[in-house]
């Protein structure tokens, strides 16, 4: 009897040691009552991950800038930016090119921003 219960003790520490998250700020939740607006979230998270090639000047083969509040915009209406960012890292398409993938809190605040029209 002590061998299985000694098994199963065994057996569930290696279930919870199994379990990973991609990186700590995948646990962190937006606030219920915060509003995610460009000037507090979205413009810090275009230029950390994004304006290395989609600046105020293009570069490295970027085909518009995400420097400004209409065009992150624009990229979230029209060009596919959330779908893109949202994408599995190495699949067609996925941004941003050649780095890991945006943190999932990131991609729910700028779906969250734009849920919410967009706040300036």
């Amino acid at each position: 009897m002590k061998q299985i219960k000694t098994s199963v003790l065994t057996l569930l520490f290696l279930i919870i040691a199994g379990c990973t998250n991609d990186s700590d700020s995948d646990l962190l939740n937006i606030p219920d009552n915060e509003l995610v607006t460009y000037t507090e979230t979205i413009k810090s998270i275009m230029d950390q991950k994004c304006n290395n090639c989609h600046g105020a000047a293009p570069s490295n083969g970027a085909p518009m800038s995400l420097h400004t509040y209409e065009t992150v915009k624009d990229a979230v209406l029209n060009r596919g930016l959330i779908d893109r960012i949202s994408r599995i890292e190495g699949q067609s398409g996925f941004m941003p090119l050649g780095g890991a993938k945006l943190p999932q809190t990131q991609i729910n605040q700028i779906i969250e921003w734009q849920n919410e029209d967009f706040p300036l």
